[in-house]
């Protein structure tokens, strides 16, 4: 019989269900919300900036829900996680690769992406009133 185990490395055995597909994450994923604020990072393209909360969670990607249209598998973009516009959060910033794009029944899009590279902190201060 086979084990939780077995079915989340993907491994079959007799009298089990086989797989459709292997899987394909390098990482586990944790379901959890946090706040992020995505857009685009090539300048070429139409500019948005979107705020959503994470579905899944891993090291390397995040899959989240969104009503914006404008992503595309392939696009680049910056995304700051966990944000938060208070005025003392260290923010962090990320490029990131839309890897992943689902149309959804309820009209929404399900959009997966892989982290390539941390950017650095993003402070939120900065525009205080010059005395």
């Amino acid at each position: 019989m086979a084990t939780s185990q077995d079915f989340m490395v993907g491994k079959s055995t007799p009298g089990s269900i086989p797989s459709s597909r292997p899987e394909r994450r390098g990482t586990r994923r944790c379901k959890i919300t946090q706040l992020m604020r995505v857009r685009p990072s090539d300048p070429e393209k139409d500019h948005f900036e979107d705020l959503r909360g994470s579905l899944s969670v891993s090291r390397t990607g995040v899959y989240f829900h969104t009503s914006e249209g404008g992503y595309e598998i392939g696009m680049r973009l910056f995304v700051t996680m966990p944000y938060s516009n208070d005025p003392t959060a260290l923010n962090r910033e990320y490029l990131a690769e839309v890897v992943r794009k689902d149309a959804l029944a309820n009209g929404l899009n399900g959009v997966g992406i892989k982290m390539l590279m941390e950017m650095g902190m993003q402070h939120s201060f900065g525009h205080y009133a010059q005395k």
